[in-house]
């Protein structure tokens, strides 16, 4: 197992930051950590790397408690922190060269330029961090995390604050990096999590409200299926409301329509009928049985 979470809690004074939380993550996996602001996703993260002492519970990583083996766990983990702090005066290969120093590894120069190419910062190697564009400064940050070749990744928001190409770019590195390593990170970009997650875990008020793969939570979280149906003539929507099984008809545009429903197939069958007997042009029919991720959020979270 590599990264076991049991009945874990953190207080500060009264509040409880995370309250008696449990989950685990198998090695190879890329597990997504969401919830809204102060929910707990950073403080979880601050205890699995040693950065914070839990109130209570415990928290291993590779088999290694992270109470009493601190040091150890930390050589197994690479850790991306939000405010992702860099020396800006230092040069990018210099820097790495120093994390690599703390962290001990044998072969220093070899890493370096592995870990450069891996992030892809071949191009601004020769610059000084403060130089770089936040893009660039996330893949320092990531390649400091990845110097030392740890087993485990942990990285909380790290496509915070870049522009759509950088999050594809980063998206890309962290689902390569998951075929032989195991990733626990937090974002609020649902559709980057929808993109390269396996599993996702929802935490909300210091509480996980949900662990499962995106699938299965989408289809609990289901209330009703969904029809969207374009025609290319002008449609009353009663029309469409007095079809049986729909539940409720929402037009976005003329012609356009979302049906909520039961049972998509069978309202889809009286659609297409329908436009027989009305002598209708039908653009575009489809269904879909589960919700969007940020549905499941919402509803889990609010």
């Amino acid at each position: 197992m590599s990264i076991s979470v049991n009945n874990l809690s953190k207080v500060y004074n009264t509040q409880k930051a995370v309250n008696d939380i449990s989950f685990e993550v198998q090695k190879g996996e890329i597990v997504g950590f969401l919830g809204p602001n102060g929910a707990g996703k950073s403080t979880t993260m601050k205890i699995l790397t040693g950065y914070l002492p839990s109130t209570s519970g415990t928290a291993t990583v590779c088999g290694l408690p992270v109470s009493t083996d601190s040091n150890d766990t930390k050589k197994k983990i690479g850790y991306l922190p939000e405010a992702n702090p860099l020396y800006h005066d230092m040069y990018v290969r210099e820097y790495l060269a120093f994390v690599a120093g703390v962290h001990e590894v044998a072969e220093k120069e070899a890493a370096i330029e592995r870990v450069i190419k891996t992030v892809g910062l071949t191009l601004e190697a020769n610059k000084k961090i403060g130089q770089l564009s936040k893009g660039y400064k996330q893949r320092v940050g990531l390649a400091a995390a990845l110097i030392h070749d740890p087993k485990v990744l942990i990285l909380d928001e790290p496509t915070s604050g870049l522009d759509p190409n950088q999050i594809v770019e980063i998206r890309e590195v962290i689902r390569s990096l998951g075929r032989d390593k195991t990733v626990l990170f937090s974002s609020h970009i649902l559709q980057e999590v929808e993109a390269i997650c396996d599993r996702v875990i929802i935490i909300s008020k210091g509480h996980i409200v949900a662990n499962d793969t995106l699938d299965n939570l989408q289809k609990r979280e289901t209330q009703a299926q969904m029809v969207e149906v374009k025609f290319k003539e002008a449609v009353s929507p009663d029309i469409l409301q007095n079809l049986s099984g729909v539940q409720g008809v929402q037009q976005f545009q003329t012609g356009h329509f979302q049906l909520a429903c039961a049972d998509a197939d069978a309202v889809k069958k009286q659609v297409l009928q329908l436009s027989i007997d009305k002598n209708l042009d039908i653009v575009s029919l489809q269904s879909s049985s589960s919700s969007s991720l940020e549905e499941v959020f919402r509803s889990l979270t609010q």
